[in-house]
């Protein structure tokens, strides 16, 4: 198998259910590994650094950028977010299935690098889920969830840029769907 199709991105708005998805097909599939991309935000409660993220003083991830040591990065809601070019490297050598949980313009670079990886966009059922979730969470202010929902609608548009599309009504389904997509891909 070529090594590029160990690679599966998820890509979709925030509130879509990527992590919830990604979560349960890890919890059935633990053969798979999750990247863990790094940020500047502030971790959110029971966010672990290294787990969930690396969490990184924006002055250190705008020296990695510098140097080349990630892979495809985003500015997004006054934080950057992006892949370290060793959480990819370091298991696609060793032929294990990763998958990253990027946003649409960093999984477009993914793709030119990786023009074998398989994109994935999760879609929310419609957009009043999709606020009904944000607004649940109860860590965002009213003025970025309406950041969000903007982004979200931008981010819609760029569904046809992914290999595949799945709506998120029942976050099991869609594991399911997801893994069921990558076995395809991987000739498996």
């Amino acid at each position: 198998m070529n090594k590029e199709r160990c690679l599966l991105v998820i890509s979709g708005p925030s509130g879509a259910g990527k992590d919830t998805v990604v979560k349960k097909m890890l919890e059935k599939h633990p053969e798979i590994e999750m990247s863990v991309s790094a940020t500047t935000r502030a971790p959110r409660e029971k966010e672990v650094n290294g787990v969930d993220y690396y969490f990184l003083p924006k002055e250190e991830f705008e020296r990695r950028l510098a140097q080349g040591d990630v892979l495809e990065h985003v500015q997004y809601c006054d934080n950057y977010y992006g892949t370290l070019k060793s959480e990819i490297e370091q298991r696609m050598e060793k032929g294990v299935t990763t998958v990253l949980i990027i946003e649409v313009y960093g999984a477009a670079n993914i793709k030119k690098i990786y023009p074998e990886s398989t994109l994935i966009f999760v879609m929310p059922p419609n957009e009043e889920e999709l606020a009904r979730r944000l607004r649940s969470r109860g860590t965002e202010s009213e003025e970025v969830i309406q950041q969000r929902l903007h982004r979200a609608k931008e981010e819609l548009g760029r569904v046809g840029d992914y290999d595949f599309a799945v709506t998120n009504v029942d976050a099991d389904v869609c594991a399911q769907e997801v893994y069921e997509i990558l076995c395809s891909r991987q000739g498996r």
